[in-house]
């Protein structure tokens, strides 16, 4: 489970998240809409602990990241827009490699390519170098780091940004693959279209405040976009 309580940030006394109350539940995928710097991915930052909150709390599985950092961050994993990994291992050497770290169970070369071909690899790609890995490619490494540390909360920040549709969509199904296991998945984005057809739940955020949370299932694209333009406005 992912939550906020009160969760504020401000930055030299501009307030960057605004008193965010969120709850997202194991299963759940909460798409956060908003224009540049209304307070994405200073939430997102929040989550990771890469920055601590004015006042108020961020919390996985119940835990305070301030509090319990190392024990929050093996619950979660975390897909940036563009995933780093070393470019002169393959796939499945990159795997294994972030896989340790986590102190994920999967440990054989089988049992981590079976994990990669789940996120959408063939065992050919897995065992290429990343360095010949189109983006979209990269990101189902994440989605795999995601698999094998049996991560029960995600957090991703504009993951489809330069995805072409097909990339786009095939990284929808796998993030609605993790849903479907129980993560909780809270996920950052520009994307209108890719929010409505991801997300159970949507929500809209404009100068660090949560304006309005929409049910997904509730609505078409045109709707979305109107609700979303009018807070723009």
């Amino acid at each position: 489970m992912i939550e906020a309580r009160q969760l504020t940030k401000s930055f030299n006394g501009v307030t960057a998240v605004d008193a965010l109350d969120l709850t997202i539940r194991p299963g759940e995928v909460f798409c956060l809409l908003g224009a540049n710097g209304a307070g994405k991915t200073t939430t997102i930052n929040l989550f990771l602990n890469f920055i601590e909150p004015s006042s108020g709390q961020a919390r996985i599985s119940g835990l305070n990241v301030v509090e319990h950092p190392l024990e929050t961050k093996r619950r979660l994993a975390y897909i940036p827009e563009q995933v780093t990994l070393y470019r002169n291992l393959t796939g499945l050497e990159n795997l294994r490699f972030f896989s340790r770290l986590a102190g994920a169970a999967a440990d054989s070369d089988a049992e981590l390519l079976a994990i990669l071909v789940q996120a959408g690899l063939t065992e050919d790609q897995a065992r290429k170098r990343v360095a010949t890995y189109s983006k979209g490619m990269r990101q189902k490494i994440g989605i795999a780091i995601t698999i094998a540390k049996g991560a029960e909360a995600l957090l991703l920040d504009e993951p489809t940004s330069g995805l072409d549709p097909k990339a786009s969509n095939d990284f929808s199904r796998l993030i609605a693959d993790l849903a479907s296991r129980g993560v909780a998945i809270l996920m950052a984005t520009h994307d209108l279209f890719r929010a409505k057809e991801t997300g159970t739940r949507v929500g809209i955020m404009k100068h660090g405040r949560l304006v309005e949370v929409l049910d997904t299932a509730t609505l078409n694209h045109t709707d979305l976009e109107q609700i979303y333009l009018r807070h723009m406005h």
